[in-house]
C-alpha cells in the first residue's frame, strides 16, 4: 500500500478550526467571570462556528468521496463489531471514517447545532433554554474527550497515526481508494467565507453594550451582560436585602 490522499483540504480545515474554535470557546465560558467583557468572546467564537458547520453540511453534500455525510452512516451493529475490535484486536480498518468516529461526529454535529440554535436564543432573551444550553456544552465537552481517547486507542490498535492524516490528508491505501483531488479552492472558500463571517461578528460586537449582529440576518444578540446593567441587577438584590 501505497501514501493514498483520503481528507481534502475542506474537510481537513473543518476539523481543526472546529477543534480550535469549540476550544477556546469553552476555554473561555469556563473561566471568564460572565460579566467581564472577555465573556462574550465565546458567544462570537459559537457563532462563527455555527457557519462552519453550516459548510462542512454543505461540503457533506457534494465533497470528495470521503467527506459524504453519508460516509457517517454505521448501523448499531457496525459499532459493536468496531468496539469489539478494538478492545481484543483483528479489527477491521478503516480508510475513511471508522463507525467510532463516525459517532462521535455525528453527534458534534447535533450538539454543535443545538448549542448554536439555544445560543441565538439567549441572546434574544430566552432565559428558559440556559440549562440546556449549558448541559450541551458539557456533553460536547464528553463526546470531544471520548473522541480523543478513541483516536489515541485506534492509533495505537493499527499503529496507524490518523491524527496526521487529518493535517496532510494522506494515509497508507491501495492507489484506488484515494480521492483524486484535495479540493484547494473549495477549502480557499471555506476559509474566506468563515473569515469573512466572524470578522463581521467582531466588528459588529459592542463593548459598552455586549451586543452583537448576526451577519447577513441582522439580528442583535445580548452575548454577554453589559457594565451597567450588572450594576442595576446588584443595586435590585440589595433592595430586595433590605
Amino acid at each position: 500500500m501505497a501514501s493514498t490522499l483520503i481528507w481534502d483540504i475542506p474537510t481537513r480545515l473543518f476539523h481543526w478550526l472546529f477543534a480550535v474554535g469549540f476550544l477556546a470557546a469553552a476555554a473561555i465560558s469556563l473561566t471568564v467571570d460572565g460579566e467581564g467583557p472577555l465573556f462574550a468572546y465565546h458567544a462570537i467564537i459559537g457563532l462563527a462556528l455555527a457557519a462552519l458547520l453550516v459548510l462542512r453540511l454543505a461540503w457533506g453534500l457534494v465533497g470528495s468521496r470521503y467527506a459524504r455525510l453519508g460516509e457517517l452512516v454505521f448501523g448499531p451493529g457496525r459499532l459493536v463489531e468496531y468496539a469489539k475490535g478494538v478492545v481484543v484486536g483483528g479489527g477491521k480498518r478503516y480508510i475513511g471514517h471508522n463507525p467510532g468516529s463516525a459517532y462521535a461526529i455525528v453527534a458534534m454535529f447535533a450538539l454543535l447545532g443545538a448549542l448554536a440554535v439555544t445560543g441565538v436564543m439567549l441572546g434574544t432573551g430566552n432565559e428558559g433554554v440556559k440549562e440546556v444550553h449549558e448541559f450541551c456544552a458539557y456533553a460536547m465537552l464528553a463526546v470531544v474527550a471520548v473522541h480523543i481517547l478513541g483516536v489515541i486507542v485506534h492509533s495505537a490498535r493499527h499503529r496507524e497515526n490518523i491524527t496526521a492524516s487529518m493535517i496532510h490528508g494522506r494515509k497508507h491505501a491501495e492507489p484506488g481508494d484515494g480521492i483524486p483531488s484535495s479540493h484547494a479552492i473549495a477549502g480557499a472558500l471555506l476559509l474566506l467565507i468563515t473569515g469573512v463571517w466572524t470578522l463581521e461578528l467582531v466588528r459588529s460586537y459592542s463593548p459598552s453594550t455586549q451586543a452583537v449582529t448576526i451577519p447577513l440576518f441582522g439580528t442583535s444578540l445580548q452575548i454577554g451582560e453589559a457594565e451597567h446593567e450588572g450594576e442595576h441587577r446588584r443595586d435590585r438584590e440589595h433592595e430586595d436585602d433590605d
